[in-house]
């Protein structure tokens, strides 16, 4: 048996596109269990800050274990962590602590999720994303060697002004994340 886990950001949750569509594909690639986190973090201004992103993480990552403890993670056949913005650095932290053997789809990760070891991995991000230096995310992509593709222009939500040009993109990250699912060596 098969179990996919989506951790959402602040804001972006499971129903926002990059994770809806991914989670209809990992239906269709055959991950039965489906799980869709939901937390919520009511603090401010936490862009740049370090304290504010950590007491953030904290009380995320607190919210998402809780969701997941019941699960047993061995008794499935692959796993797959999908996740967005803080969510990379949640999923990532979750499977080193909890020794998850699991490939990852990391939407917009930040800095911190590199702390943390990926066996299995691929990368989305866009050169206008607020909330990371894109030339560190991809530096640090490439030394953990995580294939990271970079859309010119794209935000955070990797959107740009150009509503066609985002269905674009978003048909492109699919197709990648299909890619991904599908031809992954499964640990």
């Amino acid at each position: 048996m098969k179990i996919a886990v989506f951790f959402p950001g602040i804001g972006y949750h499971c129903d926002k596109p990059l994770l809806y569509y991914s989670r209809k594909l990992a239906q269709e690639c055959g991950y039965e269990k489906i799980v869709s986190l939901s937390y919520s973090y009511d603090g401010k201004n936490i862009r740049g800050n370090e304290q504010k992103m950590q007491e953030a993480f904290d009380s995320l990552y607190e919210q998402a274990g809780n969701s997941l403890a019941a699960i047993d993670f061995t008794q499935y056949s692959e796993i797959l962590f999908v996740s967005k913005s803080i969510g990379t650095i949640i999923a990532s932290a979750y499977a080193e602590k909890h020794n998850v053997k699991c490939h990852q789809v990391l939407y917009t990760p930040l800095e911190q999720t590199y702390r943390f070891r990926h066996a299995e991995a691929i990368a989305f991000i866009g050169t206008s994303d607020p909330w990371s230096d894109i030339s560190e995310v991809k530096s640090l992509s490439e030394s953990q060697s995580i294939p990271i593709h970079i859309y010119e222009n794209a935000n955070h939500s990797l959107e740009t002004t150009d509503t066609l040009k985002n269905l674009y993109i978003l048909q492109d990250i699919m197709k990648k994340t299909t890619e991904f699912i599908q031809t992954g060596t499964f640990l």
